[in-house]
C-alpha cells in the first residue's frame, strides 16, 4: 500500500515488492487508496503483469489518501478484520512519518508485521539517509528556479520561491545550493527574516538580482508573508514570490530514485521472510538498513549545519551575524 502524500518512484517500489515477493512464493495484493481502502476492504490480487510498465510513471498506480477513520481504535479494528478476510499475513507501507506511526500503532494492536518503505520528498525520516522522490523533487525545484532566475536576471528582481518539506528543510537547502540561492530560510533556523534583511541592505548598494528560497511552514512566516513584510523597507527593489507547490511531488522519478526504490522494495520483501515485524527499510552509507519503526517516528532529523554554512561561504554576499 502508498499512505500519504505521493511521491515520485512509490511505483517503483510497489514494482520491486511485488516482484520479489511473486519470486519468492508469495502472494501479493495491493491495497488502494491507503489506509481508508484497508478499513473498506479495497484490496486487488497483484501479479507481474499488473506492475509492468510502471517504474517510469510519477504518482501511485494504488492511489493514496489520508483516513481520519484509522486514527480511533475503531477504524483500525476494522482494517484489522480486512486483512484476515483476504488472508493477508503482513503489510509493506510505503510512505512517511503519518503512515508509519499508524503502522507501528496497529502493528501493536494487532500484532501483524509492517514492513515500512520511506516514501517522502520531505527527506525527513530518520533512520535513512535518502527516501524514495526526494532526488526527484530536488531536481524538479532546480529545474523550476533555474527558470525564475532567467526572470530575475533580466528583470532584476528578488524572488522569493517557497518549496514544499513540511517542517524539514531538506528539499530548501539541498536545491538552494545547487541552484545557487543567495538566501535559504529552513525551519528551525532562528533570526532568518532578519538575515534576509540585511542581505537586502547590502544588496541594495550593488541592485542586483537575487534568489531567496524559503521551506514552508517558517515559523516566521510564509514566502509571501516575508515579502510583504520586506517590502516597505525597500522599495528599490521588484519583489516578487513564486510558490512552486504541488510540482515537486509529480513527474517521472530520477534514476537514483528508481534504483532506491527498487532496493528498498526487495529488502523489504527479505525482511518478511527473516520473521522481521514493525521496521523500515533504509538507506546508509549507500547501504540498506532496517530501523525499528518506533525510532523513526520519535526520533527527529535535522538538517546538516555544514550545509547551512555553506550556503552562506559560496553565496555572492555573505551575511555576517
Amino acid at each position: 500500500m502508498t499512505s500519504g502524500g505521493d511521491a515520485p518512484g512509490m511505483n517503483a517500489a510497489i514494482r520491486a515488492v511485488t516482484r520479489a515477493g511473486i519470486n519468492n512464493g508469495l502472494e501479493v495484493f495491493g491495497i488502494m487508496r491507503g489506509y481508508e481502502g484497508m478499513i473498506e476492504g479495497d484490496i486487488v490480487p497483484l501479479n507481474t503483469e499488473a506492475v509492468s510498465g510502471i517504474i517510469q510513471k510519477g504518482g501511485t498506480i494504488l492511489l493514496t489518501a489520508r483516513s481520519a477513520r484509522f486514527r480511533e481504535y475503531e477504524g483500525r479494528r476494522e482494517a484489522y478484520e480486512q486483512l484476515k478476510r483476504a488472508n493477508i499475513d503482513a503489510v509493506v507501507v510505503i510512505g512517511g512519518d503519518g503512515s508509519f506511526t499508524g503502522a507501528n500503532i496497529m502493528s501493536c494492536e494487532f500484532d501483524i508485521p509492517f514492513i515500512g518503505i520511506p516514501g517522502t520528498i520531505d527527506n525527513d525520516l530518520f533512520g535513512t539517509d535518502y527516501t524514495i522522490g526526494y532526488d526527484t523533487a530536488l531536481n524538479t525545484v532546480v529545474e523550476a528556479v533555474d527558470k525564475i532566475r532567467d526572470t530575475a536576471t533580466s528583470h532584476n528582481r528578488i524572488f522569493f520561491v517557497e518549496v514544499m518539506g513540511r517542517e524539514a528543510g531538506f528539499v530548501a537547502i539541498n536545491s538552494g545550493i545547487a541552484c545557487g540561492a543567495e538566501i535559504v530560510m529552513i525551519p528551525k533556523e532562528k533570526d532568518q527574516v532578519k538575515k534576509a534583511r540585511r542581505f537586502l541592505a547590502e544588496r541594495a548598494r550593488k541592485n542586483k538580482s537575487s534568489i531567496i528560497l524559503v521551506a514552508e511552514k517558517l515559523e516566521e512566516g510564509s514566502a509571501m508573508e516575508i515579502a510583504e513584510m520586506l517590502k516597505p523597507e525597500f522599495p528599490q527593489f521588484d519583489m516578487r514570490v513564486s510558490i512552486l507547490g504541488h510540482i515537486q511531488r509529480g513527474g517521472s522519478p530520477s534514476a537514483k530514485d528508481r534504483v532506491i526504490a527498487s532496493r528498498m522494495g526487495v529488502a523489504a520483501i527479505e525482511a518478511l521472510l527473516d520473521h522481521q515485524k514493525c521496521i523500515m527499510i533504509g538507506l546508509a552509507n549507500d547501504q540498506i538498513v532496517q530501523v525499528p519503526l518506533n525510532k523513526t517516528v520519535k526520533m527527529y532529523k535535522a538538517v546538516d549545519p555544514n550545509l547551512i554554512d555553506l550556503v552562506d561561504d559560496i553565496a555572492t554576499l555573505k551575511v555576517e551575524d
